[in-house]
């Protein structure tokens, strides 16, 4: 039987980012955490956007499995009437996902949500690219969010675009408990 430390020695960590204008990415980023704590694997996500005070299925889930998702943002940014203080959240939540990075502790590390605070120009590209370049060997990381810088994906391994092709929002229909919180 080996450790988890021979695990993730013999491991490629690979950057996954999960982008476009589609649904999707939060969703399947939730599928590998699954996966991942079905393996026995060390999983963290960090949400940028979502209210630091979400209760959302993904929320009460990850505490019945004992998974650490931290929400840390003020929630739909765009709509903010005060953008410094989204700004200094997304910084603040930039902290801790090196921390959690860097660590060593994790298997895969879920950065939710980050690309927005990179378009805003909250988090430069470049740290975010130092830090995945620094992170321990083996760290699977899932970046997600609309309009992934283009460093970013000239830098991950594998990227995917959620594309719309039809959404039930844009005939009056809300979100629907379970499939989308």
């Amino acid at each position: 039987m080996t450790s988890e430390s021979d695990d993730r020695e013999r491991r490629q960590g690979l950057v996954v980012v999960n982008t476009g204008n589609g649904k999707g990415k939060t969703t399947a980023a939730l599928g590998v955490l699954l996966r991942a704590w079905g393996r026995d694997m060390k999983v963290v996500m960090l949400q940028f956007i979502k209210h630091s005070t979400a209760n959302f299925g993904e929320h009460r889930a990850a505490r019945k499995m004992r998974v650490d998702i931290i929400p840390m943002g003020k929630g739909f940014t765009w709509l903010s009437k005060n953008i410094q203080d989204d700004k200094a959240l997304a910084q603040k939540c930039w902290k801790l996902c090196q921390e959690k990075l860097s660590s060593g502790e994790y298997d895969i590390v879920i950065l939710d949500e980050i690309t927005y605070a990179m378009n805003y120009n909250w988090i430069p590209v470049a740290e975010v690219l130092e830090a995945l370049r620094s992170r321990p060997k083996g760290t699977h990381v899932i970046l997600t969010g609309r309009n992934a810088p283009p460093e970013l994906i000239e830098f991950a391994d594998l990227v995917t675009e959620m594309v719309e092709v039809k959404h039930p929002y844009k005939r009056g229909i809300k979100a629907q408990r379970g499939l989308e919180f």
